[in-house]
């Protein structure tokens, strides 16, 4: 069946049209054409003048809809995060699993696959978030979990058959001859919960390590004598940094000075989601701690961040009245940057013929009316 979406605005690489309709068969975009060349025959449907935007991918999404991924490594977990996240423009995600047992890490791999192969709306892979990180730099992770990047640990990262693995781990605790083992088994490799040091962090890169989770959380600072993890990745061009951008994680001043070191290109937007996202309870337990959310950030008893209660039409938003981006740029950082950090910039990111039909319809408060999921309609 052919679908053809009308009468809307749509954001498109040359910036936002008027008078275009797109055209959906099997679940990709097949073009996008002027609205008196529609085709005869296929079902239209009315935008009725909202504005249609690629949708967004969000790397890092520990739940969502009452679910801890940690808790529950099944197909039925992440489908409920999904859904959870899906309302909020979310159209493509990676369940993300905090540090635990290679048992654990096994598990959710394995669940990950089996969402992939059953056909899970826009699960892309997982994001293995430690266990192999810095006890300094632990945040909310639980340090008994941590443990050293060795050759089994290696072999079950880089054992996923469908979908994207990114790990993040703390560069200082392995060595580069890991990081590029990982990275040529097609891994994506990200520096996170890391005291690095500058040079640490530069043989990283040079070995294949190409994000940062989370910029400026737990991690070594820029100070005048040492660059740290931050300076290493404000100075880097290539490599992508993820941004929590709720006004609480890094303050938007901060934000704002990073965004002119760099390529705009180079940052996305990540939520960093817990379960209260698309809950009316704000609090859950995370291996034996309970996580309560207090001014729009999740919280322990101590006050240690703990993730958040982020959707990512809520980070576009702040993007936009935090970071004064435009919201082309706002919506680039939350769609196509993140396809291009995971390798699927030929796939989705962008509404263009030949890729999925991935699509999130907004109206002028920004607020999300559908989503699209390789060309399924969430209404």
């Amino acid at each position: 069946m052919q679908l053809v979406l009308v009468n809307g605005r749509i954001l498109t690489e040359d910036g936002i049209v008027d008078g275009k309709a797109v055209t959906i068969r099997d679940g990709r975009i097949e073009g996008v054409l002027d609205s008196a060349d529609t085709p005869v025959g296929a079902t239209r449907h009315d935008l009725d003048g909202g504005l249609l935007v690629p949708g967004f991918i969000d790397t890092q999404v520990n739940g969502g809809g009452g679910v801890l991924f940690n808790d529950h490594t099944t197909v039925e977990a992440i489908e409920a995060i999904g859904a959870a996240h899906r309302p909020y423009g979310t159209t493509g995600f990676l369940p993300t699993l905090i540090s635990d047992d290679l048992a654990v890490v096994d598990a959710a791999m394995r669940a990950t696959e089996q969402a992939i192969e059953a056909g899970v709306p826009g699960v892309l892979g997982i994001h293995i978030e430690g266990p192999f990180l810095n006890v300094k730099r632990k945040g909310i992770h639980d340090a008994g979990k941590f443990r050293i990047l060795d050759d089994e640990a290696v072999a079950l990262l880089s054992s996923l058959k469908r979908g994207k693995t990114l790990v993040t781990l703390a560069p200082e605790t392995t060595t580069p001859d890991m990081v590029r083992r990982l990275a040529a088994a097609g891994v994506t490799v990200a520096a996170g919960h890391t005291n690095a040091a500058y040079g640490t962090v530069r043989k990283a890169l040079d070995a294949g390590l190409t994000g940062f989770t989370h910029l400026f959380n737990a991690m070594s600072p820029l100070t005048s004598r040492e660059p740290g993890v931050v300076g290493a990745a404000l100075e880097s061009l290539h490599a992508w940094c993820g941004i929590i951008v709720d006004g609480r994680h890094v303050d938007p001043v901060v934000l704002r000075i990073a965004l002119r070191t760099r390529p705009l290109n180079r940052f996305m937007l990540v939520t960093d989601a817990m379960p209260t996202v698309g809950m009316i309870d704000k609090s859950f337990d995370l291996q034996g701690r309970h996580i309560r959310v207090v001014d729009g950030v999740c919280v322990d008893d101590h006050g240690t961040l703990a993730g958040s209660d982020l959707d990512m039409i809520g980070a576009v938003r702040n993007a936009i009245s935090m970071m004064g981006l435009t919201l082309e740029e706002a919506v680039m950082i939350a769609s196509r940057a993140p396809a291009d950090f995971l390798g699927l910039a030929d796939e989705r990111g962008t509404i263009a013929a030949g890729l999925a039909a991935d699509l999130v319809l907004l109206d002028d408060a920004l607020n999300v009316r559908e989503t699209w999921i390789d060309g399924v309609s969430s209404l």
